[in-house]
């Protein structure tokens, strides 16, 4: 068996349209504008706000991105949450260091929050709630990399179409628990169905799907990489580390789909001659994820705005 490669750029491709006729729709007379925050003019973040400048602007949106010194972040972000010409946010880590960057991602607005990862709609995706309003008309802003892996993981032909839980008796294993992307990915795939082994450097814990009961519940199960990678029919992994012990093909389940998402292949060769799908990148996706998260705020603010339905 020789894996599929999926690429995550054609996939992308599909959503920009969806993205570009409901921005001609949604602001006819002025292109929306998203701010980005960058802290450093190369390295990986730098090439990454290159590549979303691109994706912003082939669906017609703005990215200003503005590098700015850690000492200056804070006050980039108030200023652009005031600034009734910005519609986004959209920060490119790491700014200042791991403790500031989690308070950062608390200082902006939540209704220009583009990435998903301020507490506001981290909470609604914990609990399970995917609607704002009461009425279920306008949905939670979803964290856009773990967003663009569940997309990819369709477009792959793992669960179903319908259905409360589209992957129920899907087994998953996802190295890293970080909050940017292991920890909400878990939540995501276990509220959406799945179970899932979650393993880190602390440990490993496993998310029971969200069948039953409102959402997913988090059990210490102290399964070992080994079993945790031969039991799931999806492995994704997310480590930021050069020295990470490469996912081997040895150790995978035959006809598994295999996702890579760190910025250092996280995945050895042989892999792709045991996994059925083979996933080496989320980055296109995960840009027009976050285009597709704008126009959702940009919904949620036209509804805000229009007169209150009298009695």
């Amino acid at each position: 068996m020789t894996a599929a490669e999926l690429d995550p750029s054609t996939v992308a491709a599909e959503y920009r349209e969806e993205v570009r006729q409901q921005i001609d729709r949604l602001a006819p007379d002025r292109r929306p504008r998203i701010v980005g925050l960058l802290g450093q003019d190369k390295g990986p973040a730098a090439t990454y706000a290159r590549y979303a400048r691109r994706g912003c602007e082939a669906v017609g949106i703005d990215l200003d991105v503005r590098l700015v010194a850690p000492h200056e972040v804070e006050s980039a972000v108030a200023v652009a949450n005031v600034d009734t010409g910005v519609d986004g946010i959209f920060s490119y880590y790491p700014l200042i260091d791991r403790a500031g960057d989690r308070w950062l991602r608390e200082l902006v607005d939540p209704r220009k929050d583009v990435e998903g990862l301020h507490s506001f709609w981290s909470r609604l995706l914990y609990e399970n709630q995917r609607y704002v309003d009461d009425q279920h008309t306008i949905r939670s802003i979803l964290p856009c990399t773990p967003l663009a892996i569940l997309k990819l993981l369709r477009h792959a032909g793992v669960g179903r179409d319908d259905g409360p839980a589209p992957l129920e008796g899907v087994t998953a294993c996802v190295i890293n628990r970080s909050e940017l992307v292991g920890r909400p990915l878990a939540a995501m795939l276990a509220n959406d169905g799945a179970l899932v082994h979650s393993l880190d450097l602390d440990g490993a814990v496993t998310f029971e799907p969200a069948i039953g009961r409102r959402t997913h519940v988090v059990q210490d199960s102290g399964i070992g990489r080994g079993p945790a990678l031969a039991d799931a029919d999806v492995v994704i992994s997310a480590v930021p580390s050069k020295t990470f012990e490469l996912v081997r093909g040895d150790e995978i389940r035959l006809g598994a789909v295999c996702v890579d998402v760190a910025e250092y292949t996280n995945f050895d060769e042989s892999v792709r001659d045991r996994a059925s799908v083979f996933v080496p990148r989320v980055g296109p996706l995960t840009i027009a994820m976050a285009t597709r998260n704008l126009v959702r705020l940009m919904i949620m603010k036209q509804e805000a705005s229009r007169p209150a339905a009298s009695a």
